[in-house]
């Protein structure tokens, strides 16, 4: 049964930079592309209506690719409810779902969706309907690297996996010189860089790897790395500062926080495709859902061999992991509320122009709203 909005988040929307294939169970529809979207003004910001008022202590924890968005979307929603305060720990993927499998947070922020032992331990945490994962922010993965005066390279993806495998330990190895024609290669060994904690972004990193590179990546994809070379750092931040910090290496983070490090442009097809928002798009435009708890449970079964043009297949489909029902009514409306306004156009406007994301589809917005406000719902909000 849908509810009336309690947070006013379904207003008329600024116009969005990016159109994802809108999403259910069983549909989806083509992507369009323009340019950035501006900053939405102050007094854009959701308002609460006199119907509902928000108030006390919102947490919520995961995924660190979500971070600088999170920041804008709590910044905006806090404004309008100022009773109410949101915090947010970037702890990483995994450490999120273990919160809010064990009820010390609302929800979870996650690069991977719910594993199959993970659905039926939120049973217990969210009743036998359990939980299900609401896609909020698509963003590209880069490979990253640290080299004096170089600040690009094409890469396909057999040659990626095996530097991260240590197959390649040389800069100048004739498979990465192969594909970077006048590109003045270093004599120099490659390190590489990856997360010390269990990330959506390495899950999502290493699927890439094993599905698009013909068998040089020998291992599943998983959110802990699979073997014990280079050099870890915790959370994205902390992979980020190792490249920075250190000439020849090369790691993986969000787009968003790789600031000035080289970046590798990805084969796809016969081209070469650097990362952005509107590549990510597309390549989960040639994705399929892949949810298991019903028709409200919007995960995705990413395509990373999509030969379309512009595809960036390196690439995540972060989400908010909520309980389909909350007993305590109040968790429900704040968590519910403010979600609402994060997958808002209003809020992935905001968080489009904070991170560089691209923003969900007007009607893969409506969809996850109407979730919500049957969450809400059955939770006696």
């Amino acid at each position: 049964m849908k509810i009336a909005t309690r947070t006013g988040v379904i207003a008329t929307a600024t116009v969005l930079t990016l159109a994802l294939a809108a999403c259910t169970a069983s549909n989806e529809e083509p992507a369009a592309t323009s340019t950035p979207p501006a900053t939405p003004a102050a007094s854009d910001a959701p308002a609460t209506s006199a119907a509902m008022s928000l108030s006390g202590e919102l947490n919520g924890a995961g995924a660190s690719t979500q971070q600088v968005a999170m920041e804008a979307w709590r910044a905006k929603f806090q404004n309008a409810n100022p009773d109410l305060t949101i915090n947010y720990d970037p702890v990483g993927s995994g450490g999120g779902r273990t919160q809010f499998l064990d009820g010390s947070v609302g929800w979870a922020g996650s690069d991977a969706a719910l594993g199959e032992d993970e659905y039926v331990t939120a049973q217990t945490r969210c009743g036998v309907d359990g939980a299900i994962n609401l896609p909020v922010y698509v963003s590209p993965i880069a490979v990253a690297f640290n080299l004096d005066g170089i600040d690009s390279l094409n890469l396909d993806a057999a040659t990626i996996a095996m530097i991260f495998d240590g197959k390649i330990t040389n800069w100048s190895d004739p498979a990465i010189a192969a594909d970077n024609d006048g590109v003045t290669l270093p004599d120099a060994a490659i390190t590489i860089v990856h997360r010390s904690d269990e990330s959506g972004t390495t899950k999502n990193f290493t699927d890439y790897l094993q599905k698009a590179s013909d068998g040089a990546w020998p291992y599943d994809a998983s959110g802990d790395w699979a073997n014990d070379l280079g050099e870890s750092g915790q959370g994205t931040s902390g992979v980020v500062q190792i490249i920075t910090s250190t000439t020849g290496t090369i790691g993986y983070a969000d787009e968003s926080q790789v600031s000035d490090l080289g970046v590798v442009s990805v084969k796809v097809g016969d081209a070469f495709t650097a990362p952005s928002a509107e590549g990510a798009a597309i390549a989960l435009e040639a994705s399929t859902p892949a949810g298991t708890n019903g028709p409200n449970d919007l995960a995705f079964d990413l395509d990373r061999t999509t030969t379309a043009a512009g595809a960036y297949p390196v690439m995540l489909s972060s989400y908010v992991i909520v309980c389909q029902k909350y007993d305590d009514a109040a968790v429900a409306a704040n968590v519910t509320s403010f979600l609402e306004y994060v997958a808002s156009p209003e809020g992935q406007t905001a968080g489009a122009a904070a991170a560089g994301s691209a923003p969900i589809s007007a009607e893969l917005s409506a969809k996850i709203v109407s979730i919500l406000q049957g969450i809400a719902t059955a939770s006696g909000v």
